[in-house]
């Protein structure tokens, strides 16, 4: 993705932690993350970086992996909070940042919670999601595990990590249970981020994690979000957290998710955007229903290498060409090309269908054969250009058609009820990136 930060390097002591940063700002927010983590994997999650990049919106996000994890430097023993902090500050000195406000997910909030009561002068404010004042159950925190079961479920980890859901998606982020893709992307995710032991180890050095008499010593403005239904950080865990925090705001979403970019995302980001700036964004209206088309050269790079960089680029200018009369012939918007492909939208879904299919017809007459993808859904309107999850389905779809194909979604085919258009209907897919298995349709007449 071109648009993914440059990895960075700050070094805390004699070790090298990677970091990101996105945005302007003011203010300075850093971004702690849970258990584990990798900076670069982040943006190959649709959810996750779009979130970040909403932060970085209103901000100045700094992202970093934690010493051990992810594109940090490994290291010979686990690290302590006050290491940690270590951390913190190594990459907001290296960035330039007096003072940042802190956001803190599970296992990071407690790190950030120690980092708030111990800097306050370098800390402007604090959030937190899913986050615990301790790990391990005791008479006043009920919520928690037993270390018995801590310890097992650290061994069970271990001898597990390479096999499928290393982190269950319908434990952690329900919303997303059924998503085989998204539940794909968490293995690996994990699996690049720390090795067996050490996510084990790690694991288990978390629960021994008790910041309780610290919380009465944070005197900076603080956030306190919590999934209600959230199964491994109790939304009581939450309540308890800002109850003792003088001052601090607690704010709860019926979910059931302990992934804070999973669901609510808008919801959840109005809140930490209004706690930081003062601002709560206004109802979106730059969000707009459109029907997406994308195309490309059905085996392009074989064409190309048989016809010969000259030949190939006239029929790639003859292709362009062609192109662009139909998506204006069918009052359609181009809103980007890249090789030979290219991504159109529509007022209509039948104005899009037909145009891909006059494309079909066109680029044949030129011994071409392309694929389309067809989606109707709401886009977000990003410097003048219409994006969004919409764009990433349309895009996913077309990559599904074979050569000569048209693809629709089931969202199109029931839109265009009456048009004369005919469909014959796909097994339902899955599309990378994207929650769901969906409805499939391939356009077979006009």
């Amino acid at each position: 993705m071109s648009d993914v930060p440059k990895t960075q390097y700050a070094k805390s002591g004699g070790v090298s932690i990677a970091y990101h940063v996105i945005g302007a700002g003011p203010p300075d927010l850093v971004y702690v993350p849970g258990w584990l983590s990798n900076v670069e994997m982040m943006w190959e999650n649709p959810l996750l970086a779009r979130f970040l990049r909403r932060l970085g919106s209103f901000s100045r996000l700094i992202v970093f992996d934690k010493r051990g994890t992810g594109l940090s430097d490994r290291v010979a023993e686990l690290p302590t909070l006050e290491e940690r902090m270590d951390d913190v500050r190594a990459v907001m000195d290296a960035v330039g940042s007096s003072r940042a406000a802190l956001f803190g997910h599970s296992e990071g909030a407690a790190m950030c919670i120690l980092f708030a009561a111990t800097y306050p002068e370098r800390t402007l404010a604090l959030t937190t999601y899913g986050a615990f004042a301790k790990r391990l159950r005791s008479d006043d925190y009920p919520w928690a595990a037993t270390l018995q079961e801590r310890l097992r479920g650290a061994e069970e980890l271990e001898r597990h990590w390479g096999e499928p859901k290393i982190a269950d998606l319908a434990y952690y982020a329900p919303s997303l249970g059924d998503d085989a893709n998204f539940q794909d992307w968490l293995d690996t995710y994990f699996r690049r981020s720390a090795s067996p032991k050490a996510a084990a180890d790690l694991l288990r050095m978390n629960s021994y994690a008790d910041v309780r008499d610290v919380l009465p010593s944070v005197r900076v403005p603080t956030l306190v979000l919590q999934a209600v239904g959230d199964r491994d950080v109790q939304a009581a865990e939450g309540r308890y957290m800002a109850a003792h925090i003088s001052g601090a705001r607690y704010v709860e979403f019926p979910s059931g998710d302990h992934l804070f970019w999973a669901s609510h995302q808008d919801e959840i980001l109005a809140e930490i955007q209004e706690f930081l700036t003062g601002v709560r964004p206004p109802p979106e209206h730059d969000r707009t229903l459109a029907t997406v088309l994308f195309t490309d050269i059905a085996e392009s790079t074989k064409k190309a290498a048989a016809l010969g960089d000259r030949r190939w680029r006239d029929l790639l200018e003859s292709h362009h060409a062609l192109v662009r009369a139909e998506v204006s012939r069918h009052r359609g918007v181009e809103q980007d090309t890249a090789g030979d492909g290219f991504y159109a939208t529509f007022d209509g879904p039948a104005r899009a269908v037909r145009c891909a299919l006059a494309v079909r017809s066109g680029v044949r007459r030129l011994a071409l054969e392309i694929r389309a993808g067809v989606h109707t859904g709401e886009c977000e309107v990003v410097a003048g250009k219409m994006g969004g999850i919409a764009a990433i389905i349309g895009a996913r779809v077309r990559d599904l058609a074979s050569p000569g194909e048209v693809l629709a979604t089931g969202t199109v085919h029931d839109l265009v009820f009456g048009s004369g258009l005919t469909f014959a209907e796909r097994p339902p897919q899955v599309l990378k990136g994207v929650p769901g298995a969906w409805r499939l349709f391939e356009v077979t007449s006009e």
